[in-house]
């Protein structure tokens, strides 16, 4: 019998249980388009096809990208594209399709590549002036845009001999088109800097320019011959930089869209469709948001409508957009109902208390939507446009799903199986999307419960084989508490470091404290102006809830461990509760937030040049002198999100006031932890040092 491979050592060989999974799930009529590489340690995703059209339905690979691979570095504007996209693989990581699916684009290793289905399918590199970033077909299938050292080019996507053409070119090394912006991506969740128009005549293209941004240097004390890269980083009451739109046609004519950059220094979201082109700006303390509808005629834009928040407005994917009537479609707060809802021209069709997270898809007639009736599930449903809501999904479990018509690929996971399992629904049937993602080798075991006045989310983890009333457990609470991030889901697989933490002989306890999505706008925005103390109040009282209903939990032995929110709100537990928090391993942990970025920063916390209490309330270097136990950090030198500033300066804060406390720093690093030997260790070190205070 085989011995099973370890778990830190198989969750970093499979990053994470990422690799082999079917990902970038596009549907197209009777097909579905999907990413996935060969097993659960192969990185390099491969472009694959689900033929719905054949009895059974047949898996086909289109492009391997084995056969296509090379040695190439990516250009820093990729590898700094997948950061923000938290990317760990390699092959092809993103593609982009005609409507009719029979021309896809891609680049790997900074190549770009362009396939026809005719039905066979042709793939064929493109020329290119150097390594590409975010390349596009154009809806008809004619041409490939892509970026290059921050310029933006197109190409032919048919003749043979065809050369680039350069449409917008940049003059300068803090000028970009065609990428979204650092404060976009990171925080607004919009990943991409250009649209193609639906005949496939032009482009939507963003410009920016940084020089307004002060530089940050990121560099690696460990190879001291390397140079610091320049890292343009807004950080919180500095300057932003300046971001346009443009219209430009394929022979490089543009016209600016202008709208008061001032009032609005954000681009919030871009939505291209047929019926018309939406472009949703927002102002710097992200309380307005102006939603205008592009005129491509005349090359400007006309307000469509202005929503406002007293705490802050939400961004959700890529809406608002036109349906196909004509109507915008939003999801917008209804404070009475407490319920993130969808409404056509301002009116909700959908139902207050089901929680939408994000519209699918949009049909005549209505909408296709994923939301939560309860914070723990995600559900599939279909919404018509006079607001009948029939739910495709149920039970205690989580779904996400990509639609086109009545078709649609679910991925759906429960708290029972640690696998996430992939089906389509089609008029012939539900079909199955095969998984080569290896299965976490710990036994999963959540405990869910609600406890105390507030109703918090909690799930404990138990030693696999622990007896009830046979021994008291040291306690790891292992909270991310922060905003945009739920921990306590129908998501077993999620959990799979907690159980493997929790069989070394700990009881894990994850809860879900206020500013946490899934329960209401209303329990999101308990966290304005304090980013500490509330937020840190519900992982006591939920703790202390549990001991009272949970004798096993050992409340005199309890230590906390976070990476990021997770790793400050680990950090600030040790400084404000040393009477309850023994010990803390703090993650990349952001110990000042006047270090961090503007939007998501001052989202919470308003402008630190204005209201500075909400930052020092905040602040860990304010606390440092109160550390009276032991406290782990660790951060990667490379970090260009919560850059590593935050551990050494809270570090030089301690040693100031005479605080004894470690620093495990990661050379080469940045805020995710691919490489696989770091991400084994990590594990293990962690365990160590629980060990070490808490046994």
């Amino acid at each position: 019998m085989n011995t099973p491979e370890p778990f830190p050592r198989q969750k970093a060989r499979t990053r994470g249980f990422q690799l082999g999974r079917p990902r970038g799930l596009k549907v197209i009529g009777d097909r579905v388009l999907f990413i996935r590489s060969s097993s659960g340690i192969d990185p390099a995703g491969s472009l694959w096809q689900l033929d719905l059209t054949t009895q059974p339905p047949t898996e086909v690979c289109l492009v391997d990208a084995a056969t296509l691979l090379t040695t190439g570095d990516l250009p820093a504007a990729e590898r700094a594209r997948r950061e923000r996209m938290r990317e760990v693989t390699s092959g092809i990581t993103h593609f982009t399709a005609t409507k009719s699916g029979t021309a896809l684009a891609f680049a790997i290793s900074g190549i770009p590549y362009v396939s026809v289905l005719d039905p066979a399918i042709r793939t064929r590199e493109l020329a290119a002036p150097g390594s590409v970033t975010d390349p596009r077909v154009s809806p008809d299938g004619q041409h490939v845009a892509y970026v290059v050292d921050g310029s933006l080019w197109i190409i032919d996507a048919h003749d043979l001999d065809a050369q680039p053409q350069l449409l917008c070119e940049s003059t300068s090394d803090t000028e970009t088109w065609g990428l979204a912006d650092f404060i976009a991506a990171e925080e607004l969740e919009r990943l991409r800097g250009y649209w193609w128009l639906p005949d496939g005549s032009g482009l939507i293209v963003e410009r920016s320019d940084d020089s307004p941004v002060e530089v940050r240097w990121i560099s690696d004390p460990a190879k001291p011959t390397s140079e610091p890269v320049a890292h343009r980083y807004p950080a919180a009451g500095e300057p932003n930089p300046i971001v346009e739109l443009w219209l430009v046609a394929l022979d490089g004519t543009r016209t600016q869209l202008t709208w008061d950059l001032v009032k609005f220094p954000y681009l919030a979201t871009v939505a291209v469709n047929e019926v018309g082109s939406v472009v949703s700006v927002l102002s710097r303390d992200q309380r307005t948001v102006s939603i205008n509808q592009v005129d491509l005629k005349a090359g400007a834009m006309t307000e469509r409508a202005v929503r406002t928040d007293p705490a802050w407005i939400d961004i959700h994917g890529e809406l608002p957009y036109l349906d196909t009537d004509g109507a915008l479609i939003e999801i917008i707060v209804d404070a009475e109902s407490d319920t993130n809802r969808i409404t056509r021209d301002g009116v909700f069709i959908s139902p207050g208390g089901l929680q939408i997270n994000a519209i699918v898809d949009s049909s005549a007639g209505g909408v296709l939507a994923v939301a939560s009736p309860d914070p723990m599930e995600q559900h599939l449903y279909r919404i018509t446009n006079d607001g009948v809501t029939t739910s495709l999904t149920s039970g205690a479990s989580w779904n996400n799903a990509v639609a086109d018509g009545d078709t649609y690929a679910l991925a759906s996971a429960n708290s029972i199986s640690p696998r996430v399992e992939f089906t389509v629904v089609h008029s012939s049937g539900v079909h199955s999307i095969t998984s080569h993602a290896q299965t976490p080798n710990v036994a999963i075991r959540p405990n869910f419960s609600t406890v105390g006045a507030s109703k918090l989310r909690t799930c404990v983890f138990w030693p696999t084989g622990h007896v009830t009333g046979s021994r008291k457990l040291p306690v790891i609470m292992s909270p991310y508490g922060g905003p945009h991030a739920q921990m306590v889901t129908h998501i077993a697989g999620g959990h799979a470091s907690d159980q493997w933490l929790a069989d070394q002989g700990f009881a894990v306890v994850v809860v879900d404290g206020r500013g946490t999505p899934g329960r209401g706008p209303a329990w999101e925005r308990l966290i304005q102006a304090d980013l500490a103390l509330g937020i840190l109040a519900d992982q006591v009282s939920a703790l202390a809830a549990l001991g009272d209903e949970l004798p096993d939990l050992d409340r005199t032995r309890v230590g906390i461990v976070g990476w990021s929110f997770g790793g400050y709100l680990a950090a600030l537990a040790v400084l404000e509760r040393p009477d309850i928090f023994c010990c803390a391993v703090a993650g990349a942990p952001v110990t000042e937030w006047r270090l961090y970025d503007t939007a998501y920063t001052e989202r919470y916390l308003g402008d630190p040049n204005t209201a500075p209490a909400a930052y020092d309330q905040s602040s860990l270097l304010t606390r440092a002198h109160k550390l009276q136990r032991p406290l782990l950090l660790i951060h990667g030198l490379a970090d260009d999100n919560v850059l590593a500033a935050h551990t050494l300066q809270f570090s030089s804060a301690l040693l100031a006031a005479g605080r004894t406390h470690s620093v495990l720093p990661l050379s080469g690093v940045t805020h995710m932890t691919p490489q696989e030997i770091v991400a084994e260790n990590l594990l293990r070190a962690e365990v160590d040092f629980f060990t070490t205070h808490l046994q």
